[in-house]
């Protein structure tokens, strides 16, 4: 996932009330982090594959993945924010809930009035 996508999908998840980041994993690995609030955290798509995935990480440790999403190279911003706020994360391997939950209140978008001078104006 570039930068570009992964903060619009963040943005995106954040007016869903989801608690999502901006995972930066090295220099050119970029993917998004949904904090899960029970010291774990699902870090989806950092490993420059076609296909959306996620591993649910607590200290550093690997607790459990979802696997990856039939058809979701040709998920579209809409399809992705979907899948990710659909995740059921309380297996190992995690499940997709046939509906998204509903929407909480919606969090604030990161960055505020610096974050086109941190990111040296590439969002587009």
């Amino acid at each position: 996932m570039d930068e570009n996508r992964a903060l619009r999908v963040v943005d995106a998840l954040r007016e869903r009330g989801v608690d999502a980041h901006v995972a930066r994993e090295g220099v050119y690995r970029t993917g998004v982090r949904v904090e899960l609030h029970d010291g774990r955290e699902a870090v989806w798509d950092t490993d420059d594959t076609a296909s959306l995935e996620a591993q649910v990480m607590q200290d550093g440790m690997l607790v459990g993945f979802v696997p990856c999403l039939e058809g979701s190279e040709d998920f579209d911003l809409d399809q992705t924010v979907d899948a990710i706020a659909r995740a059921d994360y309380s297996q190992p391997v995690a499940r997709e809930r046939p509906t998204a939950p509903p929407p909480s209140a919606p969090l604030p978008r990161e960055g505020g009035l610096f974050r086109r001078f941190l990111g040296g104006f590439r969002e587009r």
